[in-house]
């Protein structure tokens, strides 16, 4: 399913830092990329909210505040190969936080390549490639030591399985400087592995589709999501979703989502 998205899915350090939401978001599934890739001519915009689901965990760098900032993360997509078997999307996102500027580095981009199911041989799985969260290295003066631009590099596989649905998995790396482990060490910690399910609940109605998805990784970046989305009409969905960080710390605490998407034409 093509990601409203998010996102984020996917962000800069210093957001992370301090808010720990993910920007910069290719199509996705929740949180993680997926396999999906815009068609030729297709612009994508997805608008994407992130709300706190209780106030600042006390070991949180911003713990002085009463709440986490709520994050939004507005941005197009756009396929650009008018091929069947390879296809490509590149895309930028502009992400705001309802407390801080992004360090006034709001703008972050991505871009991802790859093939669909069956298109390199009988029941061969669908393969992409690509980055998110790409942004210049630049100091936090919220997070000494720390930096923007976690540019990530991913690599994932996917396969859709009768009644099962789709299954997908894969890894990424990021910027060692900007993915670590905490404030203190920045010990890095930069690389993860990617898993999801996702299915249209036909059986219901084909405009429902659920996923959970999941982003290894001791980092702001690391969490598991769970999420259903609507077909309001052909080219407009919206995904309502929640948020576990698994590392509170950087990333603050679980956020509920809705990200609203819409293709042109």
């Amino acid at each position: 399913m093509k990601r409203i998205s998010k996102i984020l899915m996917l962000a800069m350090a210093l957001t992370a830092a301090t808010s720990g939401i993910a920007s910069a978001t290719p199509s996705t599934q929740i949180w993680i990329p997926s396999t999906d890739i815009q068609s030729f001519g297709t612009v994508h915009l997805n608008i994407d909210n992130y709300f706190r689901a209780s106030g600042v965990p006390k070991s949180a760098p911003t713990a002085s505040a009463t709440r986490d900032a709520n994050v939004m993360d507005i941005g197009p997509t756009v396929g650009i190969l008018p091929f069947e078997k390879i296809q490509a999307e590149i895309g930028f996102d502009y992400l705001v936080t309802a407390n801080e500027p992004n360090d006034n580095h709001p703008l972050s981009a991505n871009f991802k390549i790859g093939t669909p199911e069956d298109s390199l041989f009988k029941y061969s799985p669908a393969i992409a490639v690509g980055m998110y969260n790409i942004g210049p290295t630049l100091s936090s003066s919220m997070a000494p030591g720390v930096t923007s631009g976690q540019n990530i590099a991913y690599g994932l596989v996917a396969k859709t399985l009768p009644v099962v649905g789709r299954l997908s998995a894969g890894y990424y790396r990021g910027s060692e400087r900007a993915l670590v482990s905490d404030f203190n060490t920045l010990k890095p910690e930069n690389d993860g592995v990617l898993l999801s399910w996702d299915r249209t609940m036909s059986e219901i109605s084909d405009k429902l589709w659920f996923a959970v998805d999941y982003m290894g990784g001791n980092n702001a970046d690391g969490a598991v999501n769970f999420g259903a989305s609507w077909n309001f009409a052909k080219n407009v969905s919206v995904i309502f979703g929640y948020d576990v960080y698994t590392k509170k710390s950087l990333a603050g605490n679980n956020t509920f989502t809705t990200q609203l998407d819409i293709n042109f034409p």
